[in-house]
Order: structure tokens, then sequence, then C-alpha cells
């Protein structure tokens, strides 16, 4: 199927039509392998967690690793979400990532081609034909500017919007019958949020101004490099940036625990800071898009996936630790009612506590240590989990604030990454001085400020 697009500007039914056309091929791509896979997980409650099937778990996987596209991001993210699916599932559907095969030189040049005109290999010095890397919405390649800079072209996959509709689609099924099965947790708003956050990973403009944003966070810290975007090499699907050497994260499993540590300590920092300072995550903590620089220097890569939070959400973070700190509960069902939360009763606020008490812990605790002493990093939160879990089967339905489903993803992906190095670090105190004269009213100016200058449309 060709990869180019009407002329600029067309519309009307041949588009849509086409359009039309593509998401039915697409629903029957997924459906013939999900379909019967999804059938049988509500027959035996597979997705309600009370039993789980490693040859299903592998059939999931096999259905859904040759798929490109947002059912292979969705995948991922169930994969990082604790308790989303049982421990089975997890461990095949958290190796999609690595297992995409990238697209031929055929459509590399119908896309160089569509977004640049036929002279596309002029506007570079080289370009290699075969992908540097492959994930799930796109690949990237490595070229060389005309001025013999080295750079990354990340070039979007065919009909990824299409994709898209097809894809939620499915995943609105895959709810419904999880809802049906399983009464603890009211998924539609999970269901929103993660369509929300998809569709702007298809923007590169857009990316292209989280990275200005990021850029701009820390344009101080020489610890994090953020990539340059070239706009002249760079359209909606199609994105140019400098590139930035460094090798992965878990090759540094081996050193020695000062430099585990310094690396631990500048993803802390890169996590938290734009968080505090502005209301921002970077929302995807798949350890591809880290690595590290020879000075132990973190390059932080891939800007798809940003959260951008209202400031009330990002004060119920801090009111939620003071309230652990000190023992409030009246004070922890305030923060949980300023998200959104509904009809608390102090049963609900406990279990709530719970899952709160093991997100912030390391930062509660005022020593030296590990995120999670004892647990291995495939187990991380999955304990806790399923005890909230059974409980909110008896409490429930909850619906959780849409802004969850990406600060549980990132908090966990990132204590992952702490679990995986082995760090050792005074958590609290890097919060405390995070959050140290934190202020929701000058987190609004700061926040509308930075935003608009790096062009990103403000938060809805």
């Amino acid at each position: 199927m060709s990869d180019e697009p009407p002329a600029r500007g067309a519309d009307g039914p041949d588009r849509e039509a086409n359009r039309l056309g593509r998401r039915v091929r697409r629903y029957a791509q997924v459906g013939a392998g999900v379909g019967g896979i999804a059938a049988r997980a509500a027959a035996t409650r597979l997705f309600g967690l009370d039993q789980a099937d490693a040859k299903t778990a592998r059939e999931l996987k096999a259905a859904l690793g040759g798929l490109k596209g947002p059912i292979m991001k969705v995948a991922q993210m169930l994969a990082t979400i604790p308790d989303a699916v049982p421990a089975e599932f997890a461990a095949e559907l958290s190796e999609l990532q690595s297992s995409a095969p990238p697209m031929g030189w055929p459509f590399v040049k119908r896309r160089m081609r569509a977004e640049f005109g036929p002279g596309w290999e002029k506007r570079f010095a080289s370009f290699e034909r075969e992908a540097a890397a492959a994930a799930s919405l796109g690949q990237v390649h490595r070229a060389t500017s005309l001025d013999g800079e080295a750079l990354a072209v990340k070039l979007q996959y065919p009909d990824m919007q299409s994709a898209v509709d097809a894809d939620l689609k499915q995943l609105g099924m895959i709810f419904s019958i999880h809802r049906r099965m399983d009464r603890a947790i009211d998924t539609r708003e999970i269901h929103a949020e993660i369509g929300e956050r998809l569709r702007e990973e298809l923007d590169y403009q857009r990316e292209a101004a989280h990275m200005r944003l990021y850029a701009d966070i820390f344009r101080d810290d020489a610890r994090i490099a953020v990539p340059r975007v070239f706009d002249d090499l760079s359209t909606k699907r199609l994105l140019t940036m400098n590139w930035l050497d460094g090798i992965p994260i878990l090759s540094f499993r081996d050193h020695s625990l000062d430099e585990r540590n310094r690396i631990a300590e500048t993803m802390f920092a890169a996590w938290w800071t734009p968080f505090s300072s502005l209301g921002v995550i970077h929302g995807d903590p798949h350890l591809g898009n880290y690595s590290v620089r020879d000075d132990l220097g973190i390059n932080l890569l891939d800007y798809g996936c940003i959260r951008i939070f209202p400031p009330s959400f990002v004060n119920g973070v801090v009111e939620l630790y003071r309230a652990l700190e000190t023992d409030d509960r009246d004070r922890a069902a305030a923060a949980y009612e300023n998200w959104g939360f509904g009809t608390l009763s102090n049963e609900l606020v406990d279990v709530l506590n719970v899952w709160a008490r093991f997100i912030y812990a390391p930062m509660l605790d005022n020593r030296v240590r590990s995120v999670a002493d004892g647990i291995s990093p495939g187990e991380y939160g999955r304990k806790e989990a399923f005890g909230v879990h059974k409980r909110l089967r008896e409490l429930g339905p909850v619906t959780p604030p849409r802004e969850f489903v990406f600060m549980d993803r990132a908090a966990i992906g990132l204590g992952s990454v702490f679990l995986h190095l082995g760090a050792e670090l005074n958590f609290h105190r890097l919060f405390n001085e995070a959050i140290e004269g934190f202020d929701a009213v000058e987190l609004d100016k700061r926040q509308k400020a930075a935003l608009k200058k790096a062009g990103v449309p403000p938060v809805s």
C-alpha cells in the first residue's frame, strides 16, 4: 500500500473513503490475532487477574509482535502499569518494543519524497538506508547535515492516524470486557487518556515543541542533554534532530556503585525537575529512551509522550506527600478529592494510601537506600498493586483521574531504572529539594510562560 499522502489541502469523500478502508483493514489485522485471545481471556478471567496462562501470554505477544503502531504502544503501556495485566502477560509484552522490525528502503524513499519532494536527498550530506532504531510508531535513521553534523531522522510509519482510530476501538472493547468481569476500577478515563496521548504522539511538530521546552528547562544543567530540532528538516510526520552519542543505561549495571548512583541521581533530576517546576513529565519510561554519555550525563530521548498537568494536580502530589509524612488522613482525602476522586469513604482513603505509601516510600524514608529493597525490577509494585486491587473489588468501582495513567506509569518506570542500576540514594533529600518552596500559583505562571515560549499548546 502506498504511503503517498493526498496533495496538501486535499480533502473530501475520496480521502475519507481511503481512511475508512485503512481502518477496516486495521480492524481485521488486530482482530484476527487478538480477538480469539481476548475471548479466552474473558472466559478465564485473565484480565481479572485471577488466573494467567503463559501460553496465552506468548500467543498475545506473537499476535501483536507483527503489528506496528498504537496497539503495540498500548501493549507496552500495559506492561509497565502494575496489575494492569498478569505478570506472565507483562513479561511477554515488555519485549515488544525491541522486536519491532523496521520498514525497508522503499518506504523510506516514499516518506522522504512525500515530505520534501523528489530532491530530498540533496538536503543531506549523507543518509543511511538501514534504520538505526525501530519502535512502535516510527523508526530512526542516521544522517549528516550539509554542515557535517550528525543527525537522527525520525520517520513516522504509514497510515498511523487510521491505525490509532482502529486500535483505540479495539482497546475500548478490551476495557469493556474488563469492566464486566472486574468492577474494581472503571477504565473509561484510562481509555480516554491513552487515546489523547497517542494522538499527540503522531504530531511531530508537537514533539519538536516538547524538545524546545525540555531544552529550556535543562539549559543550565550540563548533566542532561536534549536533542536540538532542525526545523527546516522537520514536518508533522518527520522529525530531524542532532544525534546524541551514548550507551544503554543497563550497560552500567556492573559499574561501581558511585557511577551507578550518579546516573540515578541525574535520572531523578530529569524526571522530577520538570514536574515540580512546570508540571511536566516524560511519560515513556522505556529504557531505550535514555542513554548515558562518557561523562555519565544522560541523553533524554523521544518526546512524543509528554504529559502536562494542571498546577492543581501537581499541588495534590505535594499535598499527599505532606499528608503521608504526618499521617494526616483528612489532608490525604483532600488531595484525592482535589484530583477528582469522588465518594471517598475512610476505608477507600486507607486503600488508596496503601498504593500512595508504596509510590512515596523512598521519599518518605530519610536515609540512603535502594528504591525498593529486595524487589526485582519485573515485580516492582505488583504485590502492592494486587493487594490494593483486591480491596477495590470490595469497595469499588473507583474511577481514577486520567492524569494517573502516565503519572503512575512514569513513576514505576523510573523506579525500575533505579532497581536495574542497583542505585542507593537519599531519595527523601532529593525529593524535598525538588519541592522546596513549592507554590501552585507560581507554577501556573511559569508553566504558561514556558509553554508559550516553546510553542506547546496550553494544558486543557
